[in-house]
């Protein structure tokens, strides 16, 4: 058998974003402009206070996409408030983010860009 090595990333952090379902294409977007490779969507549903009275008595969708980054250290802080400036987070019901420090991660890096990192 092949002996094959593992590429870790030690220095990177996960950025995970709730919001309501339909509003994670912009978000996505910002992050990508900011610099973040890709993203990972799956979708929840929400339960909490304003889900079950409503606003007004009126139903509040309970459906979320939940929205993961992983991104480098030096980029977490930019891609961070992209994304929360995207989804309007600042506005009452509209989601929340929050910033997850990642002892460790592996993928698949080409052989080039890390030689690129290794002799930067």
């Amino acid at each position: 058998m092949a002996q094959r090595d593992i590429t870790v990333l030690k220095d990177v952090a996960l950025i995970t974003c709730v919001v309501q379902r339909g509003a994670a294409e912009p978000i996505i977007r910002a992050a990508r402009e900011a610099g973040a490779q890709g993203a990972t969507v799956n979708y929840g549903k929400g339960m909490g206070i304003r889900e079950r009275l409503g606003i007004l008595g009126v139903a509040v969708e309970v459906e979320k996409e939940v929205i993961q980054i992983l991104v480098s250290s030096e980029q977490v802080d930019r891609v961070f408030e992209r994304m929360y400036l995207a989804g309007k987070l600042d506005t009452p019901g509209m989601g929340i983010a929050y910033i997850t420090r990642l002892d460790k991660a592996a993928t698949y890096i080409p052989p080039e860009v890390l030689a690129k990192v290794s002799a930067g």
